[in-house]
């Protein structure tokens, strides 16, 4: 099955048509190479991005960014982890064009992923990025409101607020309110019935005030299965002058987004021609959006067989989130300033996933046996997972520059309260179309409260020994406090034993705490007598509260009512040495680097502490991870072309691989010492060219090339995805074309995955045997018309 697509053909007769209609409005001048009034010669280019931000100029560490060119370049409404997979370092694979489901997008950053790196939004730290309690980037940022993203692979220094990053930060910062009066709107089309309208709204400068507010409204279809993504996205943001060099900053955002699953695969379903429940096979399985009529199990009721889990309307994600920030900057004297930042963010929501009558009706028949309030199954479940709490903190920073020494003091302190609910309920009749009856529970759970208390103090001294050479020295301090509380899991509400049913344990609690006041950096900045280059080193230490600490604690023993033991928490080593420069023709950065990580966690069978025979499953540290490797970053732009085309290139060496076995127990080791990391692919290579024939042209082909990964922890024979080379390509008509109120007027075609790459992108690792994966999604083309106003 196919949906409804634009071809390649379709968006070039779309670009030929609007071309003319700007053309002869264009009054631009071809870019050149320039000298700016400091002397330095960089490369310019209306899609370079700028030099100093993209290799990280002055920065002790590696340093990347995706500036604003690029993102305005990108596909209108690309998640905010979709804007890294451009960037050295970074293996991002996401499901969708845009990239905005959930549980579809994986990152790999040298020996880490997604759960070990740290978030920032102007200053706010966004926490952990759980699709279940989390904060995850993509809710809190659009691409047109972006400046820069910044990203530091390897160690973002002391001064980064986070708990949860082993060494990797990405830092998003939005633009400023401009200085006049306007509105800046743009509406995309594209595949798979695709609408995005962004709208903002500037007040220019009144007074000391700057402000603006967008909306951005997008509806589309899944590429694959029934359903939908339905996002309605606002920001906000003013800044107040205060007088000197003081100033106050405020920040909103809400979001609400509401989506539907599609199913992970096999690697057999993927490969087989036996078409799904939908007919579909292959990349396009998914869930019905309509309810056939299927035989009920022998003694069942009507909706009692289990096809009726294949359904869309069983397989959704509300999530509506709200964040407010406020940071204030006071110029205390000349080259000494403090600022603090406050945030609140309130989240809720809930999945659903379909349960099926047999499963439905064992659970009932255990926990109605010992006294709980529930209803019998009528049909398919309506499976219920609540998600809601809300997240307050400060940091504060203060700055002085002393003669040769920039000094750095701060500290960050934040409260997150979670609150997670799972259960079943019955919907009318039993059918997995109709609406759920909130009154009649089938099964419960979990419903459980948690709470994170994060205190870090950092302070850190960069000093000038001399003009050219500079050393870093930083420490930072880290206490975190984890709360847990209510009922972890099914054996809290009831257990089995010798085939009879029992009373669960009840609700639990259990807490861990972890500390740790001597994180050092230090690093040294050379900078080259050419006075465009520099060298730099770094070395740097880390602590993290262990990944999915709720998943951890939400444990509960079938034979025990012990509490599971707290994790030790991950701790990393990240060294890195490089060069980069920005030259007349070309800027590059070039970092090689050494990562080692320990206390990795994992969740296996094994003994219960305790006892010599009895096994549970649960979480455990289980060893180390060792990685290195190199990342290169370049732009080239020769004289000799005249400014017709420029150049880039990305390339990622990455070797990292476990140090240690798994030992489940005496009986069961999984040989992982010595493997790669699943989805961790030793190479990423991609390539672009992008030329400007004209003032009014802009046109860009990427490649991108991502190595062979493996989907298990022990590397078994048959786990391994091929490699594959995936191109997109863009194009831009209009530079300032203007006609009555509409100024800057301009039209952008994006195609993703220009020649219909057809394989398996993202994985979701098993310890051994294959894992689950996800195809890339087909050829998706949109549209999109920018004005000012």
């Amino acid at each position: 099955m196919t949906k409804a697509r634009y071809s390649v053909g379709t968006a070039l007769v779309l670009l030929m048509a609007a071309a003319p209609m700007t053309a002869y409005a264009q009054v631009t001048a071809e870019p050149q190479v320039t000298e700016e009034t400091t002397g330095e010669i960089v490369v310019s280019g209306r899609r370079i991005s700028q030099a100093d931000e993209a290799v990280g100029q002055d920065r002790i560490t590696s340093t990347v960014a995706v500036t604003r060119e690029a993102l305005l370049s990108a596909p209108s409404g690309i998640s905010g982890l979709k804007m890294l997979e451009s960037l050295p370092g970074f293996n991002v694979q996401t499901d969708g064009a845009l990239g905005l489901y959930e549980f579809g997008n994986s990152v790999q950053v040298r020996a880490f992923n997604l759960d070990q790196i740290g978030f920032i939004v102007d200053g706010i730290p966004t926490g952990r990025s759980d699709a279940f309690g989390g904060s995850p980037i993509f809710r809190y940022v659009d691409n047109e409101n972006l400046g820069v993203v910044e990203a530091s692979p390897g160690a973002g220094g002391v001064t980064m607020p986070s708990y949860s990053s082993l060494g990797p930060i990405v830092s998003y910062r939005s633009i400023e309110p401009q200085e006049d009066l306007g509105v800046f709107a743009s509406q995309s089309f594209g595949d798979f019935d695709m609408k995005r309208t962004f709208v903002r709204v500037s007040t220019g400068r009144v007074g000391p005030l700057k402000a603006y507010v967008s909306r951005t409204k997008l509806d589309t279809d899944l590429w694959r299965g029934a359903g939908s993504v339905d996002r309605e996205h606002w920001e906000a943001m003013a800044h107040v002058d205060l007088g000197g060099t003081s100033w106050a900053r405020f920040k909103f955002v809400a979001n609400d987004f509401f989506d539907y699953d599609s199913p992970s695969l096999t690697r057999a379903e993927y490969n087989s021609t036996t078409p799904d429940l939908g007919g579909n096979v292959g990349r396009y399985r998914g869930y019905l959006g309509t309810v056939p009529v299927y035989a009920p199990v022998a003694g069942g009721r009507q909706y009692s067989n289990a096809n009726y889990t294949y359904v869309s309307n069983l397989a959704i994600n509300v999530r509506k989130d709200k964040l407010y920030g406020a940071t204030f900057h006071a110029g205390i004297a000349d080259n000494v300033y403090a600022e603090t930042t406050l945030y609140w963010e309130d989240k809720t929501g809930y999945g659903v996933s379909p349960d099926s009558y047999a499963n439905s009706l064992t659970r009932y028949r255990q926990q109605s046996a010992v006294g709980l309030a529930l209803t019998a199954p009528r049909g398919t479940q309506f499976g219920v997972s609540g998600v809601g709490g809300d997240r307050i903190g400060i940091v504060q920073s203060l700055h002085a520059d002393v003669g040769r020494h920039a000094l750095d003091a701060g500290i960050w302190a934040e409260q997150d309260k979670y609150h997670r609910t799972q259960l079943r309920y019955n919907t009318v009749g039993g059918s997995p179309a109709a609406d759920p009856i909130y009154s009649e529970s089938v099964y419960l759970r979990r419903d459980y409260r948690t709470e994170r208390q994060t205190t870090q103090l950092y302070v850190r001294d960069r000093i000038a020994l001399t003009d050219s050479f500079s050393l870093d020295l930083g420490n930072k301090m880290l206490d975190l406090d984890y709360q847990h509380r209510g009922y972890r899991d099914f054996n809290d509400y009831a257990r089995v034993v010798n085939g009879v049913a029992v009373a669960g344990w009840g609700p639990q609690y259990n807490r861990a705490h972890y500390s740790d006041y001597f994180l050092p950096t230090a690093g040294i900045l050379f900078k080259l007598p050419d006075g465009r280059s520099q060298l730099f080193a770094s070395y740097a230490e880390n602590m993290a509260l262990p990944k999915g600490m709720d998943d951890v604690f939400s444990v509960s023993y079938a034979s025990s009512a012990a509490l599971v033991a707290a994790p030790a928490p991950e701790r990393s080593k990240n060294v890195e040495l490089g060069v980069r420069t920005t030259q007349s023709q070309f800027f590059a950065s070039l970092t090689g680097y050494y990562t080692k990580f320990d206390n990795r966690i994992q969740s296996i069978t094994s003994i219960l502490p305790g006892t010599s025979n009895v096994t549970e499953t649960f979480y455990q540290n289980v060893g180390g991870v060792e990685a290195y490797g190199a990342e290169l970053l370049a732009n080239f732009k020769p004289t000799a072309l005249r400014g017709f085309a420029y150049f880039n290139a990305n390339v990622t060496y990455n070797h990292a691989q476990f140090q240690d076995d798994i030992v489940a127990n005496p009986m069961l080791t999984y040989r992982t010492a010595g493997k790669f990391l699943p989805d961790s692919a030793k190479w990423i290579v991609s390539g672009g060219v992008t030329v400007e024939p004209s003032p009014w042209l802009v046109a860009n082909l990427t490649a991108k090339y991502t190595s062979k990964r493996f989907s298990t922890f022990d590397n078994s024979a048959g786990s391994s995805v091929p490699g594959f080379t995936v191109f997109s390509a863009y194009a831009d008509i209009g530079d300032g074309f203007s006609l009555g109120p509409i100024k800057n007027a301009k039209i952008r075609v994006n195609v993703d995955n220009l020649f219909d790459k057809d394989v398996l992108s993202f994985i979701s690792p098993a310890i051994t045997g294959d894992g689950l994966f996800r195809p890339l999604s087909p050829r998706t083309v949109q549209l999109s018309l920018s004005v000012d106003l």
